[in-house]
């Protein structure tokens, strides 16, 4: 995947100072020695707190005017019961549209494409110069092969933006996967200076086999530093359980449909199959649910003979 337009290096090219790039290090290794998990589940217990009427209201008026917060497109305005039933709201009915193209895979959530590109072989792919590998990220070697030759974007999902993830492709969700590991900050300061590490934190892979045989579409959550907290379709706790969660029958979703909510903001990757990896229908920057990113070519969204060789097919 190749770096993201516009963002602000922190090295010394482009016009950065070498102070920045001090202050930037420092604070990373600040990071690296701060209780991560702990400070994690503190601000979620203060964040499911209910807070009084006119606390909840100068505190939604205060993170909005600081973070460019929108409440135009929401189904309810407000008072919410904490900063959680704040920081989680729903959008209105028919505030995105979602294309009904069964060959294009669509953003599941608001934020900013930071980086996009092609799966390389050995299941290697790239974001913001960094190299990760694919079955460290979804946590299965022979699941990662699938994905060779394809491709995959993140999207980052920051303090203002929608924070419920939708389905990029509708199809059936046999399996979900949580996976332990660190709370690193996702954004700029934590994508330069530590190692792998989307790999590193915690995620959980929701893995969504198309109905239009664009092969599996796999949305992997990352958590982050504060974001100690991920929901999902089909499984009934605060928080998903490390583990594989299975569902006979598979759940089935259609395009857009919600799979996922981040307690506090954090960071979604999409993979998916080499017969769903058309052209890009988008450029790194913003994006909302809902917006094509990719489309199969014609006639690669059906391959008998790939699907025989799985038995996915007859």
């Amino acid at each position: 995947m190749t770096a993201a337009r516009g963002r602000t290096p922190f090295a010394t090219r482009g016009g950065c100072t070498p102070s920045m790039s001090a202050v930037t290090y420092a604070t990373a290794q600040l990071l690296r020695v701060l209780p991560r998990a702990q400070i994690g589940r503190a601000c979620g217990r203060l964040a499911d707190r209910r807070w009084p009427s006119p606390v909840g209201r100068a505190v939604v008026g205060l993170y909005s005017h600081m973070y460019g917060v929108s409440l135009d497109e929401c189904a309810h305005r407000g008072p919410w019961p904490s900063f959680d039933a704040f920081f989680t709201r729903k959008l209105r009915e028919g505030a995105r549209h979602v294309p009904r193209d069964p060959r294009t895979v669509v953003s599941p959530a608001d934020g900013r494409i930071e980086s996009m590109g092609r799966v390389e072989h050995g299941g290697r792919f790239v974001v913001k110069g960094r190299p990760y590998r694919v079955d460290d990220l979804v946590g299965d070697a022979a699941e990662a092969e699938r994905f060779v030759g394809g491709a995959g974007f993140v999207v980052y999902l920051s303090p203002r933006d929608y924070h419920r993830v939708h389905a990029p492709v509708g199809g059936t969700i046999a399996r979900i996967r949580s996976l332990p590991g660190d709370y690193f900050p996702v954004n700029a300061i934590g994508a330069r200076h530590v190692p792998n590490l989307f790999c590193r934190n915690r995620r959980v892979a929701i893995e969504i086999d198309s109905d239009e045989r664009l092969g599996r579409v796999t949305v992997v959550m990352v958590a982050a530093m504060i974001v100690g907290r991920i929901t999902t379709i089909g499984v009934d706790a605060r928080d998903v359980p490390p583990g594989d969660h299975s569902f006979d029958p598979p759940l089935r979703v259609s395009c857009g449909d919600e799979i996922g909510v981040f307690h506090l903001g954090s960071t979604a990757v999409i993979l998916v199959e080499p017969r769903a990896a058309g052209p890009w229908l988008v450029a790194e920057g913003p994006v909302r649910y809902g917006d094509p990113v990719l489309r199969a070519l014609r006639g690669e969204a059906h391959r008998p003979e790939t699907d025989r060789a799985r038995g996915e097919g007859p």
